[in-house]
């Protein structure tokens, strides 16, 4: 491979990207649409200003989610949504915080957010490559 063959300087897959933002897209919008419910599940784990931090989070979500799917402003995109799982994660899917029936569906909710801000933190390292 030579200096002038390089993989940076070309976005990375725009299926993955789009499968990647899609989902987020979703999952930020169906947290948008039920505001209420989400403001008082967060209250109720004990997060400070619920009521300004979950539209804000999932703001968040929402504009880095497209900013990775279209590849726009791409690290701050990525930055957005590992800020994202960064605060939201240890917070509201604190498994090792709750009772035994509740462990297993934390545990799982805590992994997926894990492998999602990987993803995130290669996305961000890709973009900082170009």
């Amino acid at each position: 491979m030579s200096d002038t063959d390089s993989t940076t300087d070309t976005p990375p897959s725009r299926l993955g990207r789009l499968l990647f933002a899609s989902g987020l897209a979703a999952l930020a919008i169906r947290n948008l649409t039920n505001l209420d419910g989400r403001i008082a599940y967060a209250d109720a784990k004990g997060v400070p200003l619920a009521d300004k931090l979950v539209p804000a989070s999932s703001g968040l979500l929402l504009g880095g989610s497209i900013g990775v799917g279209l590849w726009k402003l791409p690290k701050l995109a990525a930055g957005s949504i590992a800020a994202f799982f960064v605060g939201v994660t240890p917070l509201m899917h604190d498994f090792w915080a709750v009772d035994e029936d509740s462990r297993g569906e934390e545990l799982t909710s805590f992994l997926q957010n894990l492998t999602l801000l990987g993803a995130a933190i290669a996305f961000f390292r890709r973009a900082s490559e170009n």
